[in-house]
């Protein structure tokens, strides 16, 4: 990625103090082994790998952005916990292949990053991914349809996987609840 993306995501970053994990993460964490290795990757503030960590997992957190690294390496240390960040570039450094027990993925898409998530997971190891898609009812997310899921692409891109749980409700019925502008999924990997 190019240095005007990690500038502007300094700059998103300088300016926000808190997150709060997404709803693939914390409505699904019954699903989670007792203990293992995991990584959120593009994790801005940690708040996936922070909760996974309060779960009894040992985290990495990677991101393009120095300044939310550093955030997230400030709050690990203070709270004691076991998230270790470190900026990477994910395009130039994928995950290594049958490292992690879990891997996160919220708010980000890099299509052709798919196989490399999928095989950064131990086999029986648990993907949980959540992002923004081109069926929407209100404004937020990306304004460019690249950088959004098409209908069901997230099943698609991660198709040889064991299906747990998928969420995607576009501009069915009332529009005005339920989980709509994203697609989330959680799978896990065959053995």
């Amino acid at each position: 990625m190019s240095n005007a993306t990690q500038e502007k995501w300094d700059r998103h970053y300088q300016a926000k103090a808190e997150a709060t994990a997404v709803a693939v993460v914390s409505d699904n964490v019954h699903l989670l082994p007792p203990s293992g290795r995991g990584v959120e990757l593009a994790c801005g503030l940690a708040a996936n790998a922070f909760l996974l960590a309060d779960k009894g997992l040992t985290m990495e957190a990677w991101d393009i952005s120095p300044v939310a690294i550093e955030q997230v390496n400030a709050k690990a240390r203070a709270q004691g916990s076991a998230v270790r960040a470190e900026v990477r570039d994910l395009v130039e450094s994928p995950p290594d292949v049958g490292g992690y027990d879990v891997v996160v993925v919220s708010r980000f898409l890099e299509r052709t990053l798919a196989p490399s998530i999928r095989d950064a997971l131990k086999p029986g190891g648990l993907l949980f991914y959540q992002t923004y898609t081109r069926t929407k009812v209100s404004d937020g997310g990306p304004g460019r349809d690249e950088w959004r899921l098409a209908d069901n692409e997230l099943l698609t891109l991660f198709g040889p996987m064991q299906v747990l749980v998928y969420r995607e409700e576009g501009c069915v019925g009332d529009t005005s609840r339920g989980f709509r502008n994203e697609a989330m999924l959680v799978a896990r990997k065959h053995l």
